[in-house]
């Protein structure tokens, strides 16, 4: 997003940590600001930045028994402090959340997600409040905790075995060019838009099953040793069995997903690859 953003002639204003990881951006980053919410008070960040657009994508998503606190202090409490703060502005900016397809019941991490989207539509009549909910994104660089990321990486490591559910679950994999492409047609729409909250759900209108999905990394990976134990772990409770964006919103305003899941897994086991040598 940050690179799109630039590359689109705007100036980008970046909320951090100071530990946050940066090597990501590392191309980027002299062509960034950034403040640490951990050292400075967020009233004069706004302040001094005045921001025309905020798009909040922080998110916790409360994995290796994250503290419960930790997700909503991420995926609440700020961008709630965010929209608070920001509605004295001249003009209050447009405020884009990243939102989850995700039932509020599956996790900590989905029900502070949808407590913030019940939010965002109180404050609908004072801005523009946009709510993008994704589907499973994916692509190169990506953290290693996430499913498709991990389940590549163990792959081109050749472990022995992989311990997965039966894999029966269908998903919408989105690649994150899509994805990116699908925000920055949003932010282009901002001037044309009046006070109100506005819904937007963002994938590949395509589900596969994970089984799917796993024996396809395999198979580009060129991996013939690692075991894939399909069973082996239950699913979680209240788990969704199948999700699938609805687009036609989106679509409306001329975006179109691109990159097809095969191409979209080649690209990036190409750069995992790379990026473990």
């Amino acid at each position: 997003m940050a690179r799109a953003l630039l590359e689109g002639g705007n100036e980008v204003v970046v909320l951090k940590r100071s530990f946050s990881r940066m090597d990501r951006l590392a191309d980027v980053q002299a062509r960034l600001r950034f403040y640490d919410l951990d050292r400075g008070r967020l009233e004069e960040i706004i302040e001094e930045c005045e921001p025309d657009v905020i798009l909040h994508c922080a998110t916790d998503y409360g994995r290796k028994d994250s503290d419960p606190l930790r997700i909503i202090e991420a995926n609440l409490l700020l961008p709630l402090r965010l929209l608070y703060l920001t509605r004295r502005t001249k003009g209050a900016p447009m405020f884009i959340n990243t939102d989850t397809i995700l039932d509020k019941r599956v996790s900590a991490y989905s029900l502070s997600k949808q407590q913030f989207k019940d939010w965002l539509e109180r404050f609908a009549d004072e801005r523009v409040c946009v709510n993008v909910a994704l589907e499973h994104f994916y692509g190169p660089g990506d953290d290693p905790t996430k499913f498709v990321t991990f389940v590549i990486q163990a792959l081109l490591r050749a472990e022995g075995h992989l311990d997965l559910t039966k894999g029966e679950q269908k998903r919408d994999f989105i690649y994150i060019s899509d994805v990116v492409a699908a925000f920055m047609t949003l932010i282009g729409k901002a001037s044309e838009w009046g006070n109100g909250f506005y819904q937007y759900e963002v994938g590949s209108n395509e589900a596969v099953t994970v089984r799917r999905l796993v024996e396809l990394v395999k198979e580009l990976t060129g991996n013939t040793e690692t075991e894939l134990r399909f069973g082996a772990l239950p699913y979680r409770p209240n788990e969704v069995m199948e999700v699938r964006a609805d687009t036609r919103s989106l679509r409306a305003l001329g975006w179109e997903s691109r990159i097809d899941l095969e191409t979209g897994l080649r690209l990036t086991i190409e750069e995992e690859r790379r990026r473990m040598e």
